[in-house]
């Protein structure tokens, strides 16, 4: 039986590394993961071995921080956490490897010494027009051991092609998958509904959470009753109620039992006035799926968002992961789809900003005129910048004719 290794960085890249990996076992193959930052839980979850001790830190991996946020990794040890994990690829004889993310698991992919196919999720042409791959990233990849270069969409797989002077194919985002894949939305009796999406990494995501409560109730009187607007929130398990409570209460915001199906069955609820915040864990794709528009403070889930063609309304935080830095490289990267209203981080200013072009974004998307062209539009948005679903199929059935070719002992 072939053995497989995946290695990524980062819980996006987690998440699609796992998606790919469950595809890989349905077709009989041995697959472990190597997460070089965070526990790698996507991979537990779908029941891949993780070969290596894992840590959480407070960041949520390397890369894409604030100064402090790198301060902080520092301080931490994610450095020497990394290069731990590193080291436990000596000795490995595995058939192939495939390498999600960035420079980092494209280097630990060259250091196993083993044949390899990568999915470089992380970088896109979109951000410059011109990808500019950092040292040693190119090199690496116009190396013989790399079988296989995937893009996450079609300009970066062009553009690439051109600078490494090889094929570089773009199969799709493994991440559409499970959202394009959910079953019934969770049904609001309401309008219109507004999905919030606070992320997935504490305590950041905590004061988030604030942040985006805040704006909810900065709404104009018209959305605030609850059949005008209906309020999702998917939340991780680490948003417990007694933290929920906690935060909501000096906004205005009560924590009460849900009323079954006019709460969308959730079984806690904020509330605020006539405003209804329904309260979801482990219902995210439900949340998102029967969301009109979508306001995020997310990476990952913010680009599944855009796959399927839903408005998304940022919202800049301190950060360390979502800053204003972050916040406006992936308006680059997602296109007209993402939104966001100007002012200091945090400020009333800027938070009432958001109140007023969250209902301009409905406004428009009610419009009878407006809204069936635009929503045309951002499907097209959708399909340029995300691709079609399915990503994970096209690049498990690569991989599976990839090693009917890779001769035993290949390297």
């Amino acid at each position: 039986m072939s053995r497989l290794l995946l290695l990524s960085n980062g819980h996006g890249e987690d998440l699609s590394g796992a998606l790919l990996g469950r595809q890989l076992l349905a077709q009989g193959l041995a697959v472990e993961a190597l997460p070089l930052v965070g526990h790698g839980h996507p991979y537990r979850q779908a029941g891949i071995p993780v070969i290596s001790r894992t840590r959480e830190f407070s960041t949520g991996g390397l890369g894409y921080t604030s100064l402090a946020g790198r301060i902080t990794e520092l301080r931490e040890g994610q450095y020497l956490d990394v290069l731990r994990r590193l080291l436990s690829l000596r000795g490995r004889r595995d058939r192939l490897i495939v390498a999600v993310g960035d420079l980092l698991p494209v280097l630990a992919a060259w250091l196993a010494r083993r044949p390899a196919v990568v999915y470089l999720v992380a970088y896109s042409s979109h951000y410059e027009g011109r990808l500019r791959l950092p040292w040693p990233c190119g090199w690496l990849l116009r190396r013989r051991r790399f079988r296989k270069v995937w893009s996450r969409d079609a300009l970066t797989a062009s553009d690439l092609s051109d600078q490494l002077g090889r094929p570089v194919q773009f199969l799709g985002n493994p991440f559409l998958d499970p959202v394009s894949e959910a079953g019934e939305p969770i049904p609001s009796g309401a309008a219109q509904t507004l999905a919030v999406l606070p992320g997935s990494r504490l305590p950041e995501a905590r004061r988030n959470l604030e942040l985006m409560l805040d704006l909810l109730r900065r709404l104009p009187a018209p959305l605030q009753p609850a059949p005008a607007l209906a309020l999702q929130a998917a939340l991780v398990g680490d948003l417990d109620a007694t933290t929920l409570a906690r935060i909501g209460a000096p906004l205005g915001w009560t924590l009460e039992q849900g009323r079954g199906p006019e709460d969308g069955n959730a079984s806690l609820v904020l509330v605020r006035g006539l405003q209804r915040l329904q309260l979801h864990w482990g219902r995210f794709a439900a949340v998102l799926g029967g969301s009109d528009l979508v306001l995020s403070m997310t990476g990952t889930a913010a680009e599944q968002a855009v796959g399927l063609g839903k408005p998304v309304l940022q919202l800049e935080g301190h950060g360390p992961q979502f800053t204003p830095g972050f916040a406006e490289a992936q308006r680059r990267l997602l296109g007209p789809g993402l939104s966001c209203a100007s002012g200091a981080v945090g400020s009333a200013a800027a938070l009432q900003a958001g109140a007023e072009l969250a209902a301009s974004l409905l406004a428009r998307l009610a419009d009878p005129q407006q809204g069936p062209t635009w929503r045309q539009q951002l499907a097209a948005i959708g399909a340029e910048r995300i691709g079609n679903p399915g990503g994970s199929h096209r690049m498990a059935a690569a991989i599976m004719e990839l090693l009917s070719d890779l001769p035993p002992g290949a390297r």
